[in-house]
């Protein structure tokens, strides 16, 4: 589900619009507020998205800005406060409740699948929750099969209900793309799998666990496991697919269909929170956030590279970020912090021609929220 083309510019950020509209910052604000409203708005305007968020902090400053109406042919402003569906964002949370059990004696990461889930994964005994959270598992991507993606347009199909078995029985039945550990490849069934975990080990629906775990005590109010809830709460901007050379509104889908590899619904203020908590040692121990951070792996091109549940980008400026992003049918959306998580962004926008012709925009708006004015160069 991850938008990779996209994300890949990131680790190569060149000069865009940033620098040429960032005037000199007053000393009390961290963010060139024009250059990244800009930003948003050109994605507007372009054509290229319905509506987008952002919303940026550090410390006691913090700045949420928006573009776009609530659905095409509407006059309705989108809010900042907008929540949306966060695709594969999810996935860190559902790494972080794992960590969480790591840090409790639960299970220890390098412990066969096997040993909690037996019967589940066809060779279990030799693949890792190290490798199933990190992607070096092997296991097939259920979701590259045309109708088991919640980034295609499914038709009727998109409020069907799927089971997790459902889904692994898809992955299952096509050959590992290598064998555990001898490689990288992403696949949204480690993420089914790693959700069965948490439920296998709490006794709960990995929803509940979440909830319990994470979004309660941090206040994520906003922030939802939807099951096989079809809607978004209010309020929303209404996300788009292309069919036949029209657009027709995808905002509702039952999401069961991503489950625990991405079906969460939040909001930009939710996911800075979140993202701060865990960067800044608030929901895991030292030693488990570490292993979160370190790399396992690497895609094909050096788009980024990926820990437990985290990416790390490190930006031509010098600065390294970590977080994910995702993409269902209709949102897109990108959050990360700094190594520390002193710094926040999320950024969220319903695309209405995927990633094609944003992406220095997109790399413009990221870019300008963690580097120094005027220090957005390009990479070596």
């Amino acid at each position: 589900m991850t938008p990779k083309r996209l994300l890949a510019g990131l680790a190569a950020a060149t000069t865009v619009a940033i620098t040429s509209a960032c005037a000199p910052l007053e000393p009390a604000d961290p963010f060139p507020r024009a250059a990244l409203q800009a930003g948003l708005d050109e994605l507007v305007e372009t054509q290229a998205a319905s509506a987008a968020f952002l919303r940026v902090e550090e410390g006691e400053h913090e700045w949420s800005a928006a573009a776009g109406t609530v659905e095409r042919g509407s006059t309705v402003p989108v809010s900042a406060s907008s929540r949306f569906r966060i695709g594969s964002v999810t996935k860190t949370f559902v790494a972080t409740v794992v960590l969480q059990l790591v840090d409790q004696g639960r299970l220890a990461l390098d412990d066969p699948i096997e040993r909690h889930l037996p019967g589940v994964v066809p060779g279990g005994e030799s693949i890792t929750v190290r490798q199933v959270l990190g992607h070096t598992s092997g296991i097939y991507d259920y979701a590259h099969e045309p109708d088991r993606s919640t980034n295609r347009w499914r038709g009727e199909a998109r409020f069907r209900t799927y089971r997790p078995q459902e889904l692994l029985d898809v992955a299952f039945a096509t050959t590992p793309y290598f064998p555990p550990g001898q490689g990288w490849h992403y696949s949204n069934t480690n993420y089914v799998l790693a959700g069965l975990l948490v439920e296998r080990l709490t006794g709960k629906p990995y929803g509940a666990a979440i909830a319990e775990r994470i979004l309660q005590p941090l206040h994520l109010n906003q922030t939802t496991v939807p099951g096989t809830d079809p809607a978004v709460p209010e309020p929303h901007a209404h996300g788009y697919a292309e069919v036949g050379g029209e657009f027709v509104d995808a905002t509702e889908m039952n999401p069961s269909l991503d489950w625990a590899a991405g079906e969460m619904i939040s909001t930009a203020a939710d996911l800075n929170r979140f993202a701060s908590a865990l960067l800044g040692g608030e929901l895991t121990s030292e030693a488990s956030l570490a292993a979160m951070r370190e790399p396992v792996g690497t895609p094909p091109g050096g788009l980024f590279r990926y820990g437990l549940g985290l990416q790390r980008f490190d930006l031509s400026c010098g600065v390294t970020v970590f977080g994910h992003g995702g993409e269902l049918l209709g949102y897109l959306t990108y959050t990360m912090a700094t190594a520390d998580g002193g710094r926040q962004l999320t950024l969220s926008y319903n695309p209405l021609r995927g990633v094609e012709g944003t992406d220095a925009t997109v790399i413009g708006i990221v870019s300008g929220s963690f580097c120094p004015a005027g220090d957005v160069r390009p990479a070596p």
